[in-house]
This record gives structure tokens, C-alpha cells and sequence, in this order.
């Protein structure tokens, strides 16, 4: 047979009960007021007093924090585990030969894995794909045409309409001392050498005076970049070169052979 349920007390009578246990405890005590120590004595009581009732109250709100806190980190646990379940696969990204790490989003940060932060070479920035496109290494990106010639109506005057400072200026400008920094047609080393190291991209700058490097910024067309021979692969064709070596003897006896039929 269940218990039965006592009938909870007032607040008014449970204080009322609280004073009673009070002036039992403190009774008979003289100059309650007056002692500093039988003061203090006092205070404790209802301290004590107070608390006793107060407990359980107490007990019970712990319980419930602690309840909630429990639930709070089995729904994390349980998110995270679905989130591990359920994560696609990641496979390593690859750089294309001659293109700025920095100009590609990082595929583990987009999917928010990447635990690399500042030191990952990847860019972490989700509008990078639109701010960069692939570059073209056949294009010269100081020029506003691609490297391409703009048409000047410049071009089409002839030397009928002239006067004198005009054809000494035209001289000067074609045979004078600043023709020598005037941009060519020779592809520049310092471009070459940042594709070769895979330092060029669209953030790269040119040590022989940046964007005014008389030399020009890109490869010429159709010609094809040769990959650079790595220490695996310069074994390997030397090991087939050794393969496909004849020696001194072997030589002279086939030479004897062909010399005799």
C-alpha cells in the first residue's frame, strides 16, 4: 500500500516553526543583546535554522542543474557522432603546376574540419572563388588586353602632317637613352623561376621592378611547360638507360655480324 502524501506546510507556519526552534535554543539566554558573543551565538542558531529548511530546496534545484547539464552533453555527443557518420569523404587537394596555393578555398575548412588554422597553405577565405580564377599562364596580367597589342589611331599617322619637334620627339622616343627599358618580347627569368618553384600566382611580384619589368610575364604560345624531374623519376630512367646499354663487346660483335652477312 502506497504511502500517503503528508500535506506540504505554509511558508507563514513553516517560519513560524523556524522562530519557535530559535527562542528554544536561545532560551534562557541573558543580555541576548548586549553580548557580543552570545550575539554571535544567536546568529549561528538562526543561521543553522534557516538553512535546515531550506536544504532540500536546494538539494532538489543541484539536482536538476546537474540533470540538465547531463542532457546538455548527450546532445552534443550525439551531434557529433552524427556529424562523423554522415561526413563526406575528404580527399587531398591537389595544386595545379604554376597556381598560388592561397588563391584556393581549403576543402577542409569549407566542411569545417581543418584544424591547421594560420599554418594550413590553403586560403580559409569562403569568398576566394570568386574573388580569384584559375591563371593563365599565357597571359601577361600587367596589361588591361591580356598582353595583346591595343589598336592606337596613333598608329595610323604618317609623317606628311609633321613639323620638326614633332619628328625630333618621334627620334628621341624610338633611338633615345629610354628606349632601352621599353617591354620585349623576352619572357623574364624571374617568372620562369617562380613557376618553376611554384611561387607564381596572382599575388606574386617580380623583383626586377614589379609591374614594370620590361620583360614580358608569360609564356609564349603553344609552348609546353616540361615538369621537372623528380629524384624518383631521374632513378628510374637512369636505371632504363642502364637496361637498354650495350657495352664496347657486345657492340663490336654486332657490328662484325652485320659486316659479315
Amino acid at each position: 500500500m502506497a504511502k500517503k502524501k503528508q500535506p506540504q506546510m505554509s511558508s507563514k507556519a513553516e517560519q513560524k516553526l523556524k522562530n519557535k526552534i530559535i527562542e528554544d535554543k536561545t532560551f534562557g539566554l541573558k543580555n541576548k543583546k548586549k553580548s557580543s558573543k552570545v550575539a554571535k551565538y544567536v546568529q549561528q542558531v538562526q543561521q543553522q535554522v534557516n538553512q535546515a529548511g531550506n536544504r532540500k530546496a536546494m538539494k532538489q534545484e543541484e539536482e536538476r542543474k546537474k540533470r540538465l547539464e547531463q542532457k546538455k552533453k548527450e546532445e552534443e555527443k550525439r551531434k557529433t557522432e552524427l556529424k562523423e557518420i554522415f561526413k563526406p569523404v575528404q580527399i587531398q587537394q591537389k595544386v595545379p603546376f604554376g597556381v598560388d596555393p592561397k588563391t584556393i578555398l581549403c576543402a577542409y575548412f569549407k566542411a569545417g574540419t581543418c584544424q591547421k588554422g594560420n599554418r594550413c597553405k590553403f586560403s580559409h577565405d569562403l569568398n576566394i572563388e570568386r574573388k580569384t580564377e584559375k591563371i593563365d599562364l599565357y597571359t601577361d596580367y600587367r596589361s588591361n588586353t591580356g598582353g595583346k597589342k591595343k589598336k592606337n589611331n596613333k598608329d595610323d599617322e604618317t609623317m606628311e602632317n609633321w613639323d620638326q619637334s614633332k619628328l625630333e620627339s618621334v627620334i628621341d622616343k624610338k633611338f633615345g637613352k629610354d628606349n632601352s627599358q621599353k617591354p620585349t618580347e623576352i619572357v623574364c627569368k624571374y617568372f620562369l623561376e617562380a613557376i618553376e618553384t611554384k611561387k607564381y600566382g596572382f599575388f606574386w611580384e617580380c623583383p626586377n621592378g614589379g609591374s614594370k619589368c620590361k620583360y614580358r610575364h608569360c609564356l609564349p604560345p603553344g609552348y609546353v611547360l616540361k615538369k621537372k624531374e623528380t629524384e624518383e623519376e631521374r632513378r628510374a630512367r637512369e636505371e632504363a638507360e642502364k637496361e637498354n646499354q650495350i657495352t664496347l663487346e657486345e657492340f663490336l660483335e654486332t657490328e662484325y655480324i652485320n659486316f659479315k652477312y
